[in-house]
């Protein structure tokens, strides 16, 4: 599987006609976690170039970023495909305070009601419900048009089973299929400590983690592989 481009397309925020959220057939994977978990710092290792912005302080992005890659071959086949991942809002931290932390867990949960049922209830991760039928009408694209859609929900490995990743996996599993849990930094810990953890993962989650590490490289492989699963099911059912 060989990486042909990598670029950006558009930012997404809440409110108003998500007119900018792709709705062309492609695959669409979004990246999920707290703040300052490395979305941005795991998308632009996969891609081998900075095309996300990152930042050591936590909330430095507000909006859905979404980025288009062309692909050629990997699993599903030989050929020339493509898929959008999608830099989502971390949670669990926001500069100004409660209002900004809304504003944040609006934009994802904004990019979810664009692609999913009008009429569906949602909780946002704050934990604050809503009724998204009327946003669903004006924001949703054609589903006939609509792609598929999955979620990587990336977990810091040294901090397992914090109460606001296991909200945010909650919260998630009501708006599509259960995210896909990537655990980052594991260059971090020890041996030892990896294990521990990753069992830990398991055992609160129920869903065995992806160890991946950003800045050595490690899993970046396998990740890749599952992203294309999940980015082309039709074809890896061939």
């Amino acid at each position: 599987m060989r990486l042909l481009s990598a670029d950006f397309v558009t930012s997404a925020a809440a409110g108003g006609r998500a007119s900018g959220i792709p709705a062309d057939g492609l695959g669409q994977i979004a990246l999920a976690g707290r703040s300052n978990v490395g979305k941005s710092t795991l998308l632009n290792a996969l891609v081998r170039r900075k095309v996300a912005r990152t930042s050591a302080a936590p909330g430095k992005t507000r909006l859905a970023n979404i980025f288009r890659l062309s692909m050629d071959g990997g699993p599903g086949g030989p050929g020339r495909w493509g898929l959008y991942l999608v830099d989502l809002p971390g949670y669990g931290y926001a500069r100004g305070g409660a209002d900004s932390a809304n504003e944040l867990a609006a934009v994802a949960a904004a990019y979810f009601a664009a692609g999913g049922p009008a009429g569906s209830r949602m909780r946002d991760p704050g934990g604050k419900s809503r009724e998204s039928q009327e946003d669903s009408r004006s924001q949703a694209p054609d589903p006939r048009m609509a792609g598929p859609r999955a979620t990587l929900l990336l977990i810091d490995s040294r901090h397992p089973g914090l109460e606001s990743d296991v909200q945010a996996y909650r919260w998630l599993s009501t708006v599509g299929s259960s995210p896909q849990l990537v655990a980052t930094k594991v260059d971090k810990l020890s041996r030892a400590e990896r294990g521990r953890n990753l069992r830990e993962l398991e055992r609160v989650f129920g869903n065995t983690p992806m160890p991946v590490s950003a800045t050595g490289g490690e899993g970046l492989d396998e990740l890749w592989r599952l992203i294309a699963r999940l980015a082309r099911p039709g074809e890896n059912s061939k």
